[in-house]
């Protein structure tokens, strides 16, 4: 997803609490060679030896641990629920079909209840822990910008299925100058810079808006989608009236509707996560303002029309990753084995993304051990080898071809524009390819 503030899986999982976190234990065994026994009596990364720990691993296979961040509990928990659901599912997958040979995972999930510190706590964490070769998440682009320094640090690779923030992976100064911030960073899901600009173009070409207000959560990715749609939409001869930003730990809105209404806009571009824009549409709506409202992929979630109202959520319009997941023959395969897992909560608008995410951590590991003679040895040791292997990744994934540009961004750049209407959410009605 993006900012802190949205709609781009192991041998053994224990329960879910409470929070959504899951707890996750190890057992080790104890040989009675040398090496492995000092392996386990010091716990250094050695990797763990695995003796039927439950699930597809299988005795001798050395476990590592894939970290996992997202908010799982509060409320953007059904987003991180159904992301964290995916990773697993992959990992489960990866251990079944023996995707490297003598290797099992187990992925360790943390709740960053998207809140940056917290993430960053979650990182400090991961790497402290000698056997986590990786991490995938997180879902706020302000939390994984707390991250990136300490997993960089460590040289251990983050892959996100979610951060849309161009400056994660390009700078600031991302449009004009560009450079590569963190060579451990990697993505599956576009930027905003190149999804925005489809949002702008439908709103200001196909709906006729020739005036809007801007609405930004004062958030990392709330306030660059805002300034990426400001650029985008004056460039096209679009006046963008007013420019305001909302508290998102408050509930009522009135001010900015009250403003919004008396500027003379006829839409608004909302720069946030779907709990605020359901709020602002539907005091907009109940103020009699009848404008559509655009905004980014975190704002495309089935939650925004319970939260909204089905009338008042009408003529949301929102990009998203990729062609629809029901007209993309690769995903076939993950939603039905998704399905299948029984899963409460559903994958969402990032889960597929996170899917592949993590597939794609798990072959740069495979990557890894067989470039170190087929063995994992340290994970400390091993983790900059992943980080190498990783920027070479390259293999057809459910969301289509999944490899990464100089930056770590995805190449595959498809864009969907989705809106609601009649209380349900119309996907595709506009996909573009950006070249």
């Amino acid at each position: 997803m993006f900012g802190s503030s949205t709609s781009r899986t192991t041998s053994t999982f224990a329960a879910t609490d409470s929070s959504g976190t899951q707890r996750t234990t190890r057992t080790r065994l104890l040989a009675a060679t040398a090496p492995l026994l000092a392996c386990s009596l010091v716990l250094t990364a050695c990797g763990s030896r695995d003796e039927g720990d439950g699930g597809d691993a299988s005795g001798g296979t050395t476990t590592v641990t894939i970290g996992y961040d997202s908010p799982l509990s509060k409320d953007l928990a059904a987003v991180g629920l159904g992301m964290r659901n995916s990773a697993e599912l992959a990992v489960k997958q990866a251990n079944k079909e023996k995707l490297v040979p003598g290797v099992s995972f187990k992925l360790q999930a943390k709740d960053d209840q998207g809140t940056p510190n917290i993430g960053q706590q979650n990182a400090a964490a991961f790497v402290s822990d000698k056997s986590v070769i990786g991490v995938v998440g997180a879902y706020n682009s302000s939390v994984s910008a707390a991250m990136q320094s300490t997993l960089h640090d460590a040289r251990m690779v983050q892959i996100s299925g979610a951060n849309t923030a161009a400056t994660l992976t390009k700078g600031a100064d991302y449009t004009d100058s560009p450079e590569r911030q963190y060579d451990n960073y990697f993505r599956t899901i576009s930027t905003d810079d190149v999804a925005v600009p489809v949002t702008a173009e439908y709103l200001y070409k196909d709906l006729k808006i020739k005036k809007i207000a801007a609405v930004d959560d004062k958030k990392t990715y709330g306030a660059q989608i805002v300034d990426d749609f400001t650029t985008a939409y004056k460039k096209l001869g679009g006046k963008v009236v007013l420019h305001q930003s909302i508290n998102p730990d408050e509930s009522d809105y009135s001010a900015v509707v009250n403003t919004v209404r008396s500027s003379g806009a006829k839409g608004v571009f909302y720069g946030g996560e779907y709990p605020q824009a359901a709020a602002l549409k539907k005091q907009l709506v109940a103020a009699g303002f009848d404008g559509p409202m655009g905004g980014g992929d975190a704002v495309k979630d089935d939650q925004l029309i319970s939260l909204a109202g089905a009338k008042a959520a009408d003529n949301t319009c929102t990009h998203s990753d990729g062609a629809p997941i029901d007209k993309m023959t690769t995903a076939k395969s993950f939603v039905s084995a998704y399905e299948a897992a029984g899963y409460q909560q559903t994958y969402g608008v990032f889960g597929i993304y996170t899917y592949d995410a993590t597939t794609a951590l798990i072959k740069a590991v495979g990557d890894a051990v067989k470039a170190n003679d087929g063995k994992v040895g340290d994970v400390t040791q091993l983790r900059p080898k992943v980080v190498e292997a990783m920027a070479k990744v390259s293999f057809d994934g459910a969301t289509g071809a999944i490899g990464f540009n100089e930056f770590g961004d995805s190449t595959n750049q498809v864009i969907s524009i989705n809106c609601v209407k009649n209380g349900t959410w119309e996907n595709g009605v506009k996909v573009v390819t950006v070249k």
